[in-house]
């Protein structure tokens, strides 16, 4: 059900004024990771507040033991490496809210990706 529902966020994101750019990455272990471009934070965070994105994130606490967030501003409109991005993510990111958390989601502990990359869908 998670898989479902963070492509039909995905695809709203796609849909929202504001929005650059949306990727999502599939990696090995039941990882999922999406990455969004926005023009600016008042866009990412009304999408953020709405639709299927609003309604999802609740059930994250019990779908996944697993999750965690990053956001920073950039020059750039054109997404950041997957790379790149797991490594803000272990440096300045933050957990989500999880009930049954796995120890590396307790230590934060954001696992390599695998590369090449492969797995990687975008959507815009």
């Amino acid at each position: 059900m998670f898989v479902i529902q963070s492509f039909r966020a995905a695809q709203q994101a796609r849909s929202t004024q504001g929005n650059l750019s949306v990727s999502l990455l599939r990696q090995p272990q039941w990882a999922f990771w999406t990455r969004t471009v926005w023009t600016s934070e008042e866009s990412m965070r009304g999408y953020m507040m709405s639709g299927v994105h609003r309604g999802v994130m609740p059930k994250l606490l019990e779908w996944c033991d697993e999750a965690a967030l990053v956001h920073w501003t950039q020059d750039s409109q054109q997404p950041p490496e997957w790379t790149e991005a797991r490594e803000k993510m272990q440096a300045i990111g933050r957990t989500s809210k999880v009930n049954h958390p796995s120890e590396d989601q307790r230590a934060f502990r954001i696992p390599e990706l695998r590369v090449p990359i492969t797995g990687e869908t975008k959507l815009k």
